[in-house]
């Protein structure tokens, strides 16, 4: 029986405008099981979705950098981890010097800051319904130590996406993990900012058992999250090898997939 369930948000709880649509919120609510969103999305981009499925419980921010309850003013913090605020801002810098067509912004704890406006920051807004703070790094870091819980890249050139994963394989910065979120997007986090953490925490709280959780998702960065729980379900958007990993495969996030799911797979579990 399942007891808990876990999804992530973007390709996958969400449609392609980035909201949770009516009819995916109504099955939700008929399958009366639990929900907790896993996503590399700051709070204040989840606060929507939270609000129109109504969750109380731990919600998952950050790729798991950030563990937080929704309260009635805000969010109560059950955990979290930054990167160190130096290699942060020798990241910024490195990726600005080297891959200067890149789109950089970074979240410092709540605030969102660009280094400029382009289509890629504007693509962001229209999806996240947010406007970053668009300052240049230097005077952002110049205020003192910074609470960096992700970098965000976003580059739509595959070549030029391909050299910055190498350049972060090979440059090795301490304490912190790029992970390929689409094709082109990279996010930098703590190195202990793990989907899979937050599950575990959960897990651990709630006393899940493994085969008691389930969790949906449709890309790379999911995988850990599918691989620990007891039923993986895959987006039918997802890529193949990705749905390889699946008990079962469901319907795209445009077609309302996750709300599918908990009523024609779990409520049966």
């Amino acid at each position: 029986m399942i007891k808990w369930v876990f999804t992530d948000m973007d390709g996958t709880l969400l449609d392609d405008e980035g909201r949770v649509t009516p009819a995916n919120a109504a099955l939700i609510a008929q399958s009366r099981l639990p929900l907790t969103l896993v996503s590399a999305r700051s709070p204040r981009e989840m606060v929507e979705a939270i609000d129109v499925l109504q969750l109380t419980g731990p919600q998952i921010a950050f790729n798991g950098g950030m563990i937080f309850e929704p309260t009635a003013t805000g969010k109560r913090i059950l955990t979290e981890t930054a990167m160190a605020s130096d290699t942060a801002q020798a990241i910024i810098g490195a990726v600005l010097a080297k891959f200067p067509s890149t789109s950089v912004s970074y979240y410092d704890g709540e605030d969102w800051y660009a280094e400029r406006m382009d289509e890629n920051i504007e693509g962001e807004i229209r999806v996240s319904r947010l406007h970053p703070t668009i300052q240049p790094y230097q005077e952002v870091f110049a205020t003192g130590e910074r609470h960096i819980l992700k970098i965000m890249l976003i580059n739509f050139d595959e070549a030029v996406m391909a050299k910055m994963l190498a350049f972060f394989a090979e440059a090795d910065y301490p304490g912190v993990s790029a992970q390929h979120s689409g094709s082109a997007w990279l996010e930098i986090t703590s190195q202990d900012a793990k989907k899979s953490r937050g599950i575990a925490y959960l897990m651990a709280k709630e006393n899940l058992k493994r085969e008691e959780t389930a969790a949906f998702g449709d890309g790379g960065n999911d995988l850990p999250m599918l691989n620990m729980v007891g039923v993986p379900i895959v987006m039918g958007n997802a890529a193949p090898e990705i749905k390889q990993v699946g008990k079962f495969i469901t319907k795209p996030n445009t077609e309302n997939g996750v709300g599918y799911g908990m009523v024609t797979y779990l409520n049966q579990n």
